[in-house]
């Protein structure tokens, strides 16, 4: 199974970031089962959808089934020209949500968008503000991205909050479906620059030092397929 290939064949296996007692950890498949089990348990109000993709509504082994679909397909799919990386976040070894980042050109480019979710039981507690700073570090320090973008819709403040209390930049709107409606997305830009200015504010809510792994070999394993294209 792809879980269980060396890291030398899937070097973002290997790519985890810790914090204090926070950490961002690549999913084998028990940890893909226990995150789609949390999401099962709620994620959002029901009566809202903070998601392009209503990947939250249906019955518990729609869900559940979906969500093992998706973090399967992505494992593969990591490449210079496109990638996406999903990690698992825990607090004191329980799985509270999900933490992921793609691109487009990142051999050009190198910007990422992220995007984030939260099991209703672990919100409010200040967990999604400490993911995004620790996700920030492993994108900027581990890869070397330029930019890192965000999007959150109008009708979600808590996330609004978390990507302003962070330090993103406002970067504009757009008007997108969602569920068969138009719906306004508020984007967030934090360039390498700014954050630089603000990473030193992110280590009170951290709780304590950075500490990468794995970032060497998935940046050469990038740089050696970009070469070989």
């Amino acid at each position: 199974m792809v879980s269980d290939a060396p890291v030398s064949l899937i070097p973002a296996a290997g790519v985890a970031a810790r914090a204090a007692n926070l950490e961002l950890r690549w999913m084998d498949d028990d940890l893909v089962v226990e995150l789609a089990r949390l999401a099962v348990r709620g994620v959002h109000d029901p009566s809202r959808m903070p998601f392009s993709t209503p990947w939250t509504r249906g019955t518990p082994d729609e869900i559940m089934r979906g969500m093992l679909e998706y973090q399967w397909a992505t494992r593969t799919a990591i490449g210079p020209s496109r990638f996406r990386l999903e990690y698992a976040v825990l607090v004191d070894g329980v799985v509270v949500g999900s933490q992921g980042a793609g691109a487009k050109d990142w051999s050009v480019l190198r910007t990422v968008n992220t995007g984030s979710w939260l099991g209703q039981e672990f919100q409010n507690r200040g967990i999604g503000t400490r993911m995004r700073m620790l996700m920030l570090d492993l994108l900027f320090a581990g890869l070397g991205a330029n930019e890192v973008t965000s999007s959150a819709f109008s009708d979600n403040p808590a996330s609004i909050a978390v990507s302003r209390k962070v330090g993103y930049r406002p970067d504009g709107t757009e008007v997108v479906a969602r569920e068969g409606a138009p719906a306004t997305l508020q984007r967030f830009r934090m360039s390498h620059e700014r954050w630089q200015d603000v990473r030193a504010s992110h280590r009170p809510h951290l709780g304590g030092p950075v500490t990468l792994e794995g970032v060497t070999a998935l940046c050469e394993y990038l740089d050696t397929v970009s070469q070989a294209r």
